[in-house]
């Protein structure tokens, strides 16, 4: 192994160290946030994307070479082949993050960041070390920010069970307690069992910024709601 070819392999490993370490940055605000890809996930994804890209720009040199060397015809090939599957790939681990229960939808967020987390590790590993990177600080303020800040707050649809002691009206009461925190109900699932106790599903619209385990404290506080789960 000649000088040059010494010194690309030693920058091909530290591309892809800087990729797991955007990668590893991005995830940790996912982490953060509970959600299923956390940092580990965001850092094999980066990882992983920027070894594929550098397979695919220098992994077949030497059988160009060696066809010149024989004197055969030029190889052609085409570099970003490798590149295109990996948004593919990438398709299919997203969705696996993507999970719907009752008709709400979690994940999208996190399947997309781990869409735009191979794109930062595609960059640096094709070398374009200020693209991936600038990409991946960027992508963690925007993450972060647009879920902390109080302007593009929204709300977010969510399953609630309740479990109510025997009282008269359940539902009303509930709705009516749910619309001082600015929850919204859209459909409901009503059980009763043989102590009158109720059990109540509802997917509700709540804002993305109220906290579930203060908002079950708060709850819990009323005599009639014997239990919440979220």
């Amino acid at each position: 192994m000649n000088l040059s070819m010494y010194r690309m392999e030693i920058e091909c490993i530290i591309r892809i160290l800087i990729a797991a370490i955007c990668g590893s940055f991005i995830g940790i605000e996912r982490k953060v946030r509970l959600k299923e890809a956390g940092t580990r996930t965001h850092l094999v994804v980066a990882f992983g994307s920027a070894l594929f890209m550098i397979v695919s720009k220098y992994g077949f040199e030497d059988m160009i070479l060696r066809s010149v060397e024989l004197g055969g015809d030029i190889i052609k090939f085409d570099p970003t082949r490798i590149a295109s599957t990996i948004v593919t790939g990438i398709g299919f681990l997203g969705a696996g993050t993507i999970f719907v229960r009752r008709n709400v939808i979690n994940g999208l967020t996190t399947a997309a960041g781990l869409w735009s987390t191979a794109a930062v590790g595609m960059a640096i590993g094709a070398g374009q070390y200020i693209i991936g990177i600038a990409a991946a600080v960027i992508l963690t303020f925007l993450q972060w920010f647009l879920h902390s800040s109080k302007l593009f707050a929204r709300s977010s649809t969510t399953l609630m069970i309740f479990k109510l002691a025997p009282c008269e009206k359940p539902f009303d009461k509930l709705e009516k307690l749910l619309s001082e925190f600015g929850i919204k109900v859209k459909g409901v699932n009503f059980e009763k069992n043989s102590n009158n106790e109720c059990k109540i599903e509802c997917v509700v619209k709540m804002p993305t910024n109220l906290s579930h385990i203060e908002l079950s404290d708060k709850l819990c506080e009323n005599d009639f709601i014997l239990g919440v789960e979220f």
